[in-house]
């Protein structure tokens, strides 16, 4: 049954591409949902597929792509949002 994350990911992301690379790995995973950078520079994800493409890409957001360092990802079920694809947002 599939399931929606909201993923807060802290650290020193900025120009790591970060950003894009969390949708490409979605992409691959067969997961939907979204990407943005907030005010402070941490990344928000929201994300939807199946529990177990979704605990990989968790295991992914806590390492990051080459050249990122996260400091911190917290993680919050949310509600079903019905995207059909993964989107950056600015």
């Amino acid at each position: 049954m599939k399931k929606n994350l909201i993923i807060r990911i802290a650290g020193d992301l900025q120009g790591t591409l970060f950003r894009q690379e969390a949708r490409q790995k979605a992409e691959k995973l067969g997961l939907n949902g979204t990407a943005q950078y907030e005010e402070d520079g941490n990344l928000h994800i929201e994300v939807e597929g199946e529990p177990e493409q979704l605990e990989a890409y968790l295991q992914w957001c806590e390492q990051g792509p080459e050249g990122t360092r996260v400091s911190q990802v917290d993680v919050e079920e949310g509600a079903l949002q019905g995207y059909d694809r993964f989107l950056e947002m600015r």
